[in-house]
């Protein structure tokens, strides 16, 4: 199945219109949103922008529902009350009215986790840390991926608003074990990146994120991922032109 990720969106609603673009031409058979739909630099008091952004989020859900999205630290700041940077706290009450409209609009409660799989890929925010898999479930699972993944996706914020967890975790930075890292191939966003590129398991896609000054830190593209034999694209670079 080839599937378009769509990385890190942090208040850019014309994202997602190059990613219906790209399923419209059939380029993708759906797509993963690696979310962190809300905050960007200076924006805490835009929030027309909020509202824009989410609501544009939630009328792709609607278009595409089979998209699949994964929680980042971002999305979830605002559910647990927990200050990140970028916090708007002019925007948290939005922020949680839309995120359960962006709940409500799924046909499936589950599409909207921290962890998903298809196949031999896993998408998450941050990554599947082996050390993470190792302090909260029991080495008898272990080689139960379907019981691991399911497991995590009913943790709560005492067991993920932590860095090794799979929406905080830098697999570009701490060269830890990644969890059964000879069978899954892992696609990550989370840590801007100036392209999308493989190391060891994990491909990183957060290439839309920028500076403090509004400068883009990564080429603006999609990677498009075959997740039943591993090979990629790259879409050609987008800039906000909507």
């Amino acid at each position: 199945m080839k599937i378009l990720t769509i990385p890190d969106i942090h208040l850019k609603p014309w994202i997602f219109d190059h990613a219906d673009a790209i399923l419209e031409n059939k380029e993708a058979d759906k797509a993963v949103c690696l979310m962190d739909i809300a905050d960007d630099w200076k924006q805490q008091l835009n929030l027309d922008l909020y509202e824009l952004t989410y609501d544009r989020a939630i009328r792709f859900a609607k278009e595409h529902p089979e998209t699949l999205w994964c929680y980042g630290n971002h999305d979830l700041s605002y559910e647990w009350d927990e200050l990140e940077t970028g916090y708007s706290y002019a925007a948290s009450h939005l922020v949680r009215k839309k995120m359960q409209e962006l709940r409500k609009a799924l046909v499936d409660y589950r599409q909207l986790a921290y962890i998903h799989r298809i196949d031999n890929v896993l998408f998450s925010h941050g990554g599947l840390a082996y050390e993470f898999v190792r302090n909260r479930i029991p080495g008898r699972f272990h080689d139960d991926i379907d019981y691991v993944i399911d497991t995590i996706n009913s943790f709560g914020r005492m067991e993920m608003w932590q860095d090794l967890s799979p929406i905080w975790y830098r697999p570009q930075y701490y060269k830890g074990k990644m969890f059964q890292s000879q069978k899954y191939l892992q696609v990550v966003g989370h840590t801007p990146v100036e392209e999308i590129k493989k190391d060891r398991n994990v491909i990183s896609c957060d290439v839309f994120s920028t500076s403090s000054n509004g400068k883009p830190i990564g080429k603006p593209q999609f990677l498009i991922l075959d997740t039943g034999t591993g090979k990629y694209t790259t879409t050609p670079e987008y800039i906000n032109d909507r």
